[in-house]
């Protein structure tokens, strides 16, 4: 059973797409929510379940799927195949479209944009004018924020704290695995991402040996795919000068 009616109010958006305004048909103490309490505007009722809600001037449309405990508020926006689930908290005026995914116990407020294929998860936050796009994603206790901007296939996770672009660095395809490296400043400094491997750029060169000897290649091959790794490590080291004096 629907948790939700239509009141009969509908507007359109700049596009043409109908919205309807919901009322709860039954209680959600988490967001404070009371029979007959109006909600925010959904474009149809395959875009609301479980015991998600939206509310104020929020807007939910396209393919769009808020579900869980999952809460829409504000003058935030959810579009396209997003999706936004667990106990996530999308608000402010913050965005969330194409394929994109907030989940867990994720928040996305402010002006903020996640678009794209991104992966928004567990603690991290994303707020300001801060964006995430591209198959990026961001997890663990990470904080994006102020012009940051995440993007491609960059990893930010861990306790992360990310408040300018220069505040990122993604570089890649690396070495045999064709891998993304991503640079990134955290509350102790900085962090860096290879595939799976999380490390400083101290232990990047003993990280680099330890995959040197499962490549099943050519001298000249191995060769390169050092240099690449050796030029990364000065790239991450000319980035993150000065973050560890402001972490």
């Amino acid at each position: 059973m629907s948790h939700f009616e239509f009141t009969g109010e509908t507007k359109s958006t700049p596009t043409g797409v109908v919205l309807h305004r919901i009322c709860a048909t039954k209680p959600l103490p988490r967001f404070g929510v009371r029979v007959g309490d109006v909600g925010g505007w959904i474009e149809s009722e395959s875009n609301l379940s479980g015991n998600a809600w939206v509310s104020g001037d929020a807007r939910v449309s396209g393919n769009a799927w808020v579900y869980g405990n999952a809460w829409v508020s504000g003058d935030a926006w959810v579009s396209g195949d997003a999706r936004v689930s667990g106990n996530a908290w999308v608000y402010g005026s913050a965005r969330v479209s194409g394929d994109a995914l907030v989940s867990g116990g994720a928040r996305v407020y402010g002006n903020a944009w996640v678009s794209g294929g991104a992966r928004v998860y567990d603690s991290a936050r994303v707020y300001g004018d801060a964006q995430v796009s591209g198959g990026a994603q961001v997890y663990g206790n990470a904080w994006v924020s102020g012009d940051a901007l995440v993007s491609g296939n960059a990893w930010v996770s861990g306790n992360a704290w990310v408040t300018e672009i220069q505040h990122v660095l993604s570089v890649g395809p690396l070495g045999s695995e064709s891998v993304t490296a991503t640079a990134f400043r955290d509350t102790t400094g900085h962090l860096l991402h290879i595939g799976c491997w999380r490390g400083t750029v101290d232990e990047l060169a003993a990280e680099v040996e330890r995959r040197a000897k499962n490549w099943q290649c050519d001298e000249p091959t191995a060769a390169r795919w050092r240099a690449e790794y050796a030029a990364l490590e000065t790239l991450v080291r000319a980035r993150i000068t000065g973050w560890e004096a402001s972490a």
